[in-house]
């Protein structure tokens, strides 16, 4: 890619609300950046409990990475901290944890449950004090480090980011340009319903946010309507889809899933590739196992929270699963198509818990395409589609069990037909066109930039 014309080394910082260790979407857009002739830095945050801690790293010659501190009570208050963990401890006893003595009397019991169930509340009222802190945190020490960058554009990925990128507008001596991000429907995500100031602030922030901000792009068509027709936009939001980067077709060769699972070259696979959490088609998929032949295994790739891989197990154990469900770990974020190469099938399951989750388009429909899989999709508007435009997969109407099975199943029987558009979709479906209609978008945003300076 080239420089941009008539722009003297324009200057991007990038906003992000977490550690961008594995924010493909983050470093592939910073990357193009920089590859377009822009100085580029990413503002992410530190997660100390993770290795990543503050300070700034190269990436390449004109693009870095910047971790500013996190909030934590140790830092603020090291005679606190114990008394955090302790409350966060006696919090997440189970109500049948610790049972009580035989000849306990009942007002003891009714006690000690009042006691927890007091406990749990304050945790709650902490835990939500703690967030908002520390969101906060992120906000004062993003803006800080942003204006100490002199930014010509602000790159505000997702509305918790919205807020130190209107700040640096208003502090910077000229004209700052703002290109909003929407990863995911913000404000319909899938998040804690017990929630009482956030979800005013986080309206107030997107809606004004994204009507000042000279430049809106998000992930799927429905996200773009919907952005659109609520805050009356004068033009629809650019469609830069989560796709992998342009490359060689992988092949099973390339594959790691049976080897790290031990499957045997006559077991089927069903794989399953990004983040390992809830609502994401795989509790679907575990219940679905019985009902297919004990050849056909479900491997996962990819990474969870200790909570989360504990729950896969216990859901594999609960329908007596163990044998067939494996989970194998993560690779870096542009090995994930290869990776997935030797499975047999691909499951692309979002529940519709949120509208945001309705309107997904996640990226592991796109690696696992690229990777070759047939797919088998959840009939998601944006997600149902992609797989019929493409001919790549079947998709799964129903909600059951034997639903999900079903197509899996007739994928199965028969899977070249799908393989193969899969193989000859994948080249249209690259990062490098996708990301062609951002810079045409930052192309727009400076000439505004350069018109209001």
């Amino acid at each position: 890619m080239t420089s941009h014309p008539g722009a003297q080394d324009p200057r991007v910082v990038v906003l992000v609300y977490n550690d961008c260790a594995n924010d493909s979407r983050v470093l592939k857009e910073s990357a193009t950046l920089h590859d377009a002739g822009y100085v580029t830095r990413i503002v992410a945050v530190e997660r100390r409990e993770k290795g990543h801690v503050a300070g700034r790293t190269a990436l390449q010659e004109r693009l870095d990475l910047e971790r500013v501190p996190e909030f934590a009570i140790d830092r603020i208050s090291p005679a606190l901290a114990p008394l955090w963990r302790n409350l966060i401890r006696q919090g997440e006893v189970a109500p049948g944890g610790a049972p009580a003595a035989p000849d306990a009397a009942p007002v003891g019991r009714r006690a000690a449950g009042l006691k927890l169930a007091m406990l749990r509340r304050l945790r709650g009222v902490g835990e939500r004090a703690y967030r908002t802190i520390a969101l906060g945190t992120y906000w004062v020490n993003a803006t800080r480090s942003a204006l100490r960058f002199s930014p010509d554009v602000i790159h505000a990925n997702d509305g918790n980011t919205l807020v130190p990128a209107l700040a640096v507008r208003a502090l910077s001596r000229r004209r700052v340009g703002i290109v909003y991000d929407s990863h995911e429907l913000w404000r319909h995500r899938n998040i804690r319903p017990d929630r009482l100031l956030a979800p005013l602030v986080e309206r107030l922030a997107e809606s004004v946010g994204i009507r000042v901000a000279d430049g809106v792009i998000t992930v799927s068509p429905s996200i773009a309507r919907w952005l659109e027709e609520t805050y009356a936009l004068p033009e629809r939001p650019s469609l830069v889809r989560n796709v992998p980067a342009e490359g060689e077709a992988p092949d099973p060769s390339t594959g790691v899933l049976r080897e790290r699972a031990g499957l045997a070259p006559e077991d089927k696979v069903i794989a399953y590739g990004g983040r390992i959490t809830t609502s994401r088609g795989i509790e679907e998929t575990i219940a679905a196992l019985p009902h297919l032949p004990e050849s056909v295994h479900f491997v996962l790739l990819g990474y969870g929270e200790p909570d989360a891989l504990a729950a896969v197990r216990g859901e594999a154990a609960r329908w007596g699963m163990e044998d067939r469900v494996h989970l194998v770990g993560a690779v870096a974020p542009d090995e994930v198509s290869r990776a997935l190469a030797d499975g047999d099938v691909a499951v692309v399951h979002v529940r519709p818990v949120c509208l945001s989750y309705r309107y997904a388009l996640p990226n592991k429909l796109f690696e696992s395409i690229r990777a070759g899989l047939p797919i088998a999709a959840a009939d998601l508007p944006d997600m149902r589609e992609v797989v019929e435009e493409l001919g790549v997969g079947e998709v799964f109407r129903g909600t059951s069990a034997e639903d999900l099975a079903a197509a899996l199943t007739a994928i199965l029987e028969d899977p070249e037909p799908y393989r193969e558009r899969a193989l000859q979709a994948g080249p249209t479906l690259t990062w490098e066109l996708e990301a062609s209609r951002m810079l045409a978008l930052y192309a727009r945003v400076l000439e505004r930039v350069e018109e209001g300076s």
